[in-house]
């Protein structure tokens, strides 16, 4: 609560700023805006592609069988729907751009040095064939996460798949320890944060009129926290009325465990309380829920896939981005494959997405206006993860038994 306090005290002393229109506190705050992108940039890219390869590389060493399989099969399709209802509701709302950001977009432009958005003209073709890496250097050094993200994907199985080794957990256990050291190194940049919030809000209040800003982001608060309402309230228990069981007995069962998530902004600390929660409350055999929550805990996330795809297509459309039904559908299964490679980082979900919209050259400052509301988001999508992954256990005990 403190941290948010702060945050939104940064945000309003930003604005302060850039109302009073003093020029060189403006090219100041330019400055720092554009040092904390670069630095994002710097730990976004190497720690969405490390959570990939060692969640996916874990699977190997949790065993397989029918447990497994539905608990994969549940987490992709809960997943995949969640991402989905994101995507409905944006068409249906239709958040609109904020206005340009002239001098603010020139200097961040400068810095980022991407490959530009691929233009109307460029086919779909084209394009995903253009994220199929042909050298295993050359992603790296464009920062092209769509090609990182596979070839991520690529050795996180190739890596599961290996028959345990002396050689297999060095390389698992050097992939680990560097994710450590980024994971640091975030929280360091995360301590420091309320200044770089001070220098986005200076730039955005310096040039744009509030009221425009209020509607934009106001209607895509509107899609994020719907989607999650929607995915918690609907979707999901459809999902358990599909394989016969009451969804009210199942959430009753498991608000202990929902409502700690909502509070501490954690799966991973909650899980003690789920795991709790599933064996003595509701009811699930022990060797399930001890095998099933685990996993999704690591892999299982509605509410950050949903996140993932809103705020990519909020950025890409004020980026200049049409947003196509094509657009949204490849938009869809990128979010989804981030939201499973998401496993433990701090602010996971927004370094993921920033990451992404850094890789094609989309204006990553927007993301500095969405700071201080991601904390509220934050925990509506724990408690979402953690509800949907007591569905996925309940389900998966339900089809075994």
């Amino acid at each position: 609560m403190n941290k948010t306090i702060i945050w939104i005290g940064a945000l309003v002393v930003g604005a302060v700023l850039g109302i009073l229109g003093i020029a060189w506190l403006n090219d100041v705050m330019n400055f720092v805006a554009t040092a904390y992108t670069r630095l994002f940039q710097l730990l976004a890219v190497p720690t969405i592609v490390l959570a990939v390869i060692t969640t996916f590389a874990t699977f190997g060493s949790k065993g397989s069988g029918r447990i497994f399989g539905r608990t994969l099969i549940y987490t992709l399709l809960t997943t995949f729907a969640a991402a989905a209802v994101g995507a409905l509701l944006y068409v249906v709302v239709a958040p609109g751009n904020l206005p340009v950001l002239d001098q603010g977009d020139r200097l961040l432009d400068s810095s980022l040095n991407h490959e530009p958005v691929p233009s109307i003209q460029t086919s779909y073709y084209d394009h995903i064939l253009s994220i199929i890496p042909n050298n295993i250097v050359k992603p790296f050094l464009e920062g092209n996460v769509l090609s990182l993200l596979l070839l991520a994907f690529a050795v996180g199985i190739g890596l599961s798949k290996l028959p345990e080794s002396e050689n297999k957990s060095v390389v698992v256990k050097g992939l680990l320890g560097l994710q450590d050291l980024l994971f640091l190194l975030i929280r360091g940049l995360i301590w420091t944060l309320p200044l770089g919030i001070v220098a986005f809000s200076t730039q955005l209040a310096a040039q744009v009129s509030a009221g425009v800003v209020a509607d934009s982001i106001g209607k895509y608060v509107l899609v994020v926290l719907g989607g999650n309402v929607i995915q918690f309230f609907v979707i999901l228990p459809l999902f358990l009325l599909a394989r016969g069981m009451n969804p009210i007995h199942v959430l009753s069962k498991m608000m202990p465990a929902v409502l700690m998530a909502l509070f501490t902004k954690s799966s991973a600390a909650t899980l003690p309380v789920t795991m709790e929660s599933a064996e003595q409350r509701l009811g699930v055999r022990k060797e399930i829920a001890r095998f099933v929550l685990p996993i999704c805990t690591t892999i299982n996330m509605n509410g950050c896939a949903a996140f993932i795809l809103v705020t990519s297509l909020f950025v890409m459309q004020n980026g200049g981005t049409t947003l196509t039904l094509g657009t949204i559908l490849l938009w869809l299964l990128i979010s989804v494959i981030s939201a499973v490679g998401n496993a433990g980082v701090p602010m996971g979900c927004f370094f993921l997405t920033l990451s992404l919209m850094s890789g094609i050259g989309a204006p990553v400052a927007i993301l500095g206006i969405i700071l201080p509301i991601y904390t509220i988001i934050d925990m509506v999508e724990t408690a979402e993860n953690v509800w949907s992954d007591s569905c996925v256990c309940a389900m998966t005990d339900h089809d075994l038994q």
